[in-house]
């Protein structure tokens, strides 16, 4: 046989429920009320019952001293049953509807009364008092049981004390009137317990309502819960009410967003400034992953409605993964480079080969020295005009991702860009954006080309990036410096629409500005005034570089002897290789030699190394 399960013990107490809780303390609270409230109510009014009997009374006693023919008859006659004065004082009793009426001497000698054996009699109960001249209210037991008594004195026409005279209400109808009003007061109670009752349940099924009827104890617990949540996650949590003010935030919304706790309570407008940040998180700005730029940092906001009209709003720090997704593209333009270097490399050592097999050695000498000189010329041309290492080394970069997409990358004639620069890595960050952008623009465009002018005016930068490309509509000039916007495709490792936003951050936070425009004759073209870029002249590095003398090709170059041609190999017939070839410039129908072009380098051993310069600078850009 299975063991009978013991029995559950009956436990007393509160219930669990937040909702019932609140009900019962309520309705506890209200009883409590009305039964302290019928309670001093009562009180008094027991009180008052026995003084307004006694007043009664001694109106009574009053009124019956006032009439001279009882003091007459009082001085003339003697008690009796039958007597003037106990004929009077019967009549007034039943007129009045008193317990009794009594008339006495100074001797306290009764001459009237309702029982009419005690007339003759002393009274029970001492009219001292009375007889002093005083009027006299007082509870007290006599022949009759216990009444309300009024005492009055008796005078004569000239005024002198010859009596007095007594009146009681009987206590028991002063009594009667307190139980009998007890039923109605106990009603009101009732009627009152009622309402507040009622009261007290449509209260609690709200509270049951907002609190989703829970328990105080899963509350708490929910509460202890949240804030360690809170303050444990490593995304930010800012919520706001429905007026738009700050309720919450989190430790990590406060060092994303750079604020303090006295922000709390605070409208977000006046916390944060006007903004796109301030736009996403007050709901003006809708959907979801939104990026937004605060400060250095790149942030990802979702924000949530609630149900009271406010929101709750989460930010997620992705400075670092845009770091390193930036990285990854400019090792994939690294990779991009090398690959078309390795290339272009190819193709110059099968047309050298292919003049020594035909033992055109003069050709080959001179394909190779103008290879070699092509880019030592370029080179100088570039270091010439951008004396930054930096920035010569992203344009280098740049160029050679050019040239495989199909752009030509031009830099421009009144380009002069002295080696003093105070912050190159952010001037390499707004060149490396421009170029990109200009560079996507034009990708796939007949004529593509990009042209960089940077120059310097006093201590102030000034760089303008053109291209052929499509152009920017003027409705759309301030709005692709917003951050997240663009018409691109977003990449795999994250979203785009910051590079532009970054640029105009940079300039403005140096006190410059950036502005888009349409190039002449058609395309776009972007403006950055960067003041204060530069040093004063004489404290940074020369302004003035020149190329290393003596970097001129080798004259005479010649095969080394004896070296001929594998035996059969036989050139492929009609090759014959073009004098004088320039690569990258001839292949180009219709488009003449550009002096300014800065091109791809040509070995690939002198690439990896000038590649690995332009990837370092083109990190710096992004």
């Amino acid at each position: 046989m299975s063991p009978t399960p013991p029995a559950r013990r009956l436990r007393l107490g509160l219930p669990r429920r937040a909702f019932s809780q609140v009900l019962l303390m309520q309705v506890a609270i209200a009883a409590g009320v009305a039964v302290l409230a019928t309670g001093l109510f009562l009180a008094p009014l027991s009180a008052q019952l026995d003084n307004e009997a006694m007043r009664r009374a001694l109106a009574i006693a009053q009124t019956t001293a006032a009439q001279p023919q009882i003091a007459r008859d009082l001085q003339t006659t003697l008690p009796s049953v039958k007597g003037p004065v106990q004929v009077a004082a019967e009549r007034i009793r039943k007129a009045s509807g008193a317990e009794y009426v009594v008339v006495m001497n100074t001797h306290w000698v009764r001459w009237s009364h309702k029982d009419t054996s005690q007339i003759g009699r002393v009274v029970s109960t001492s009219p001292t008092k009375a007889l002093a001249g005083e009027d006299v209210m007082e509870i007290d037991s006599g022949t009759l049981g216990r009444s309300a008594r009024g005492k009055v004195p008796l005078r004569d026409a000239d005024g002198h004390i010859i009596g007095a005279v007594s009146v009681g209400i009987e206590y028991d109808s002063v009594r009667a009137r307190l139980i009998h009003s007890i039923p109605g007061l106990l009603a009101y109670a009732g009627g009152a317990l009622a309402v507040g009752a009622f009261a007290a349940y449509l209260l609690s099924r709200r509270v049951q309502r907002q609190t989703r009827d829970l328990a105080f104890s899963d509350i708490s617990a929910l509460l202890a819960e949240r804030e360690a949540m809170l303050h444990g996650i490593r995304e930010g949590v800012i919520a706001l009410d429905r007026v738009g003010r700050v309720r919450l935030l989190n430790d990590e919304a406060l060092r994303l967003l750079g604020l303090d706790a006295e922000a709390i309570g605070q409208p977000l407008d006046d916390v944060l400034g006007p903004g796109r940040t301030t736009d996403v998180l007050a709901g003006r700005v809708t959907g979801t992953d939104l990026l937004t730029v605060r400060g250095q940092r790149v942030l990802v906001a979702n924000r949530m409605p609630t149900d009271d009209g406010g929101a709750v709003a989460t930010l997620r720090d992705r400075t670092e993964l845009e770091q390193l997704g930036r990285e990854l593209d400019s090792t994939h333009g690294l990779i991009d480079a090398l690959r078309a270097q390795d290339h272009e490399h190819a193709n110059r050592m099968h047309t050298v080969l292919g003049l020594l097999e035909l033992e055109m050695y003069d050709d080959a000498v001179e394909f190779v020295g103008e290879v070699v000189g092509d880019h030592r010329v370029t080179a100088e041309q570039v270091t010439e005009k951008i004396h930054d290492p930096l920035l010569a080394a992203l344009l280098v970069g740049k160029a050679t991702v050019a040239a495989e997409r199909g752009v030509a990358l031009w830099v421009a004639d009144g380009t002069l860009l002295p080696d003093r620069l105070v912050d190159p890595r952010g001037l390499v960050t707004v060149v490396g954006n421009l170029v990109d952008n200009a560079l996507d623009a034009v990708a796939g465009t007949p004529h593509a080309r990009v042209e960089v002018e940077l120059h310097a005016e006093g201590r102030t930068a000034v760089l303008r990036v053109r291209d052929t490309g499509p152009g920017i509509p003027a409705e759309r000039r301030e709005l692709i410096f917003t951050d997240g916007w663009s018409t691109k495709k977003p990449p795999a490792h994250g979203k785009r629409g910051l590079g532009l936003s970054l640029v105009r951050r940079l300039a403005e936070r140096q006190g410059g500005s950036a502005e888009a425009a349409e190039a002449d004759g058609g395309g776009a073209e972007f403006t950055v005034v960067l003041p204060e870029a530069f040093t004063e002249a004489g404290l940074g590095p020369a302004d003035s570089l020149v190329p290393a003398e003596g970097l001129e090709p080798a004259e005479g170059l010649v095969p080394a002897e004896g070296l001929e041609p594998a035996e059969g190999l036989v050139p492929a017939e009609g090759l014959v290789p073009a004098k004088g070839l320039m690569p990258g410039l001839e292949g180009e129908a219709g488009r003449g030699p550009a002096p300014e072009l800065v091109r791809q380098p040509d070995t690939l051993s002198q690439n990896t190394t000038g590649a690995t310069a332009a990837t370092t600078a083109e990190e710096e850009s992004r």
